[in-house]
């Protein structure tokens, strides 16, 4: 029987990894404010993926994604509801991106290097159990990612164990290898990748590059 995902978020992110479970052989629901206006995107890339709202996507999933904007994360957790989150391992993809432009090419955060929003996040769920993952890449590279020098490095975190080697058997399957970067704490440090992800993009219009940790 397919394990269910349940994808908060209907914008170019939960797209991607919704038909990106989709494809993986997963039951997924995606789940949007107003769910109708996917059914262009489900007759076409979504085909299989159900539609509902957030409630009914994490009603839906043994795994949810987060696949939101950081400024709206807290507020789409609270529509998903902390029941349907209970217990449930949340893939948390998002990004603490201020709402201002960047200073040349630099990305503003609405958080420090002292906190990260899944730490927030956390705290407000404290029965779920949140791993950061997809959020130091762009869309387009998210799932089976292509590159010459081999597979690209995904950096994860999180408090619950079991969840972050579940979220590691997910990335093999997507391509990635993984670099546990320890507790919620961890997320500190992977969220301002993002930044310096985004940078090339910014600066130079490069936005397919990934990050890859070399070992002896």
């Amino acid at each position: 029987m397919a394990q269910k995902v349940g994808v908060l978020g209907s914008g170019q992110v939960g797209q991607v990894l919704a038909a990106g479970f989709k494809r993986h052989g997963y039951d997924v629901t995606i789940g949007s404010r107003e769910p109708e206006k996917l059914k262009a995107w489900q007759a076409a890339a979504g085909q299989g993926v159900a539609l509902g709202t957030f409630a009914e996507a994490a009603a839906a999933g043994d795994i949810v994604v987060l696949a939101v904007k950081g400024t709206v994360a807290s507020e789409a957790l609270k529509l998903a509801g902390a029941a349907n989150l209970k217990g449930k391992l949340v893939i948390d993809a998002t990004n603490p991106i201020a709402e201002a432009p960047p200073e040349q090419g630099v990305l503003k955060f609405f958080t420090d290097l002292t906190s990260s929003l899944m730490e927030k996040l956390q705290a407000e769920h404290p029965d779920a159990k949140f791993v950061k993952a997809f959020s130091s890449v762009g869309s387009a590279q998210m799932v089976n990612p292509s590159y010459p020098g081999g597979r690209p490095t995904m950096f994860i975190a999180g408090n619950d164990a079991a969840a972050k080697t579940k979220v590691g058997q997910i990335l093999d399957q997507f391509g990635w290898d993984v670099e546990d970067m320890g507790t919620a704490a961890g997320a500190r440090a992977i969220e301002p990748l993002c930044i310096v992800w985004c940078l090339p993009g910014f600066l130079r219009n490069q936005w397919n590059h990934a990050f890859k940790v070399l070992k002896p």
